[in-house]
């Protein structure tokens, strides 16, 4: 019996004895994401968009530069080298692996590839003095642009499979209604379930909605609410985030279901918040560049990518 006991409990404790030692419950807490990720000095952000796993991207509005980077460990480097004149806004990441910038002052945007910077097209839209390419959203029939300075969209179309178009194949979609009123400055832009966009007008602080076909508009009703100063916008189900650049604010807005209109739930400030420009979503986070345009840019001026809780 003895011997009997002995078969059977001692390689039952070995067993255990190895289970422990090997256990996951042991194993040291993985190390938390950095709150701050430092960018170059001088490098004046404006466009941000995380791609793929970790990575993030930030253009700058100084010289076209494009910063990639971990948020996992906070390091990066400049991906695409900026050439002066060839200020870049807004930027964000298709399926394709592909990046699309908003060219600002150059009156066009830029598709590169997101592995190696190498560039892949290029869409003058205009070249009308004052045209500010600002922001974009990618569907899956078109890429849409916002121009601070006209009252327009400009559509690239998309072929099967995201297939690029010819360099003159976009379309230049002439706004009506609120979306056509002057000196309002759009900016940020999202797509809805519906297919509608939502767009932002920075300097009266409204958003309206405008159908892609048509161009017609209307304003979304945010309850006497003003998102003065909204630059980027990021839409996750009903919930959007208004990031309001020289107040320092992010303004979170529960919209309707008919996503006409929304509810200021609160709103997101502290130190942390530099200007804010843009932002994008990563699990329970919300990481938004900082901008600084309150500051004159120089080549020691520091920048960051910050992260807030969602």
């Amino acid at each position: 019996m003895q011997r009997l006991f002995s078969l059977i409990v001692v390689p039952l404790l070995a067993a255990a004895t190895l289970s422990t030692v090997g256990s996951p419950a042991v194993a040291h807490p993985a190390k938390p994401f950095p709150a701050r990720i430092a960018l170059p000095d001088g490098f004046t952000p404006e466009g941000l968009t995380i791609g793929h796993g970790t990575t993030v991207y930030v253009g700058s509005i100084l010289d076209g530069a494009v910063w990639r980077g971990d948020l996992r460990t906070g390091r990066g480097s400049v991906l695409i080298p900026g050439n002066p004149g060839t200020d870049k806004a807004g930027l964000k990441l298709d399926q394709q692996g592909r990046l699309w910038t908003a060219d600002f002052s150059g009156g066009g945007a830029s598709v590169y590839d997101a592995g190696t910077g190498a560039k892949l097209a290029h869409y003058q839209f205009t070249d009308e003095p004052g045209s500010f390419v600002n922001d974009l959203v990618i569907t899956k029939r078109a890429v849409y642009f916002t121009d601070s300075a006209r009252q327009v969209l400009y559509v690239v179309p998309l072929g099967p499979g995201g297939r690029l178009p010819a360099p003159t194949a976009f379309r230049v979609l002439q706004l009506t209604g609120p979306a056509a009123t002057p000196d309002v400055y759009h900016n940020g832009i999202v797509a809805l379930p519906d297919g509608d966009l939502l767009v932002a007008q920075m300097l009266p602080g409204r958003l309206v909605r405008i159908d892609p076909r048509t161009g017609g508009s209307r304003y979304v009703d945010l309850g006497g609410y003003s998102v003065e100063r909204a630059d980027g916008l990021v839409l996750s189900g009903r919930t959007l985030y208004v990031i309001r650049n020289l107040t320092s604010v992010i303004a979170v807005v529960r919209m309707n279901a008919g996503y006409t209109a929304g509810v200021v739930q609160r709103e997101i400030t502290g130190p942390q918040l530099r200007v804010p420009a843009t932002g994008d979503l990563f699990g329970s986070a919300l990481y938004v560049v900082n901008g600084r345009f309150d500051v004159e840019s120089t080549p020691s001026t520091d920048y960051d990518i910050v992260r807030v809780p969602a």
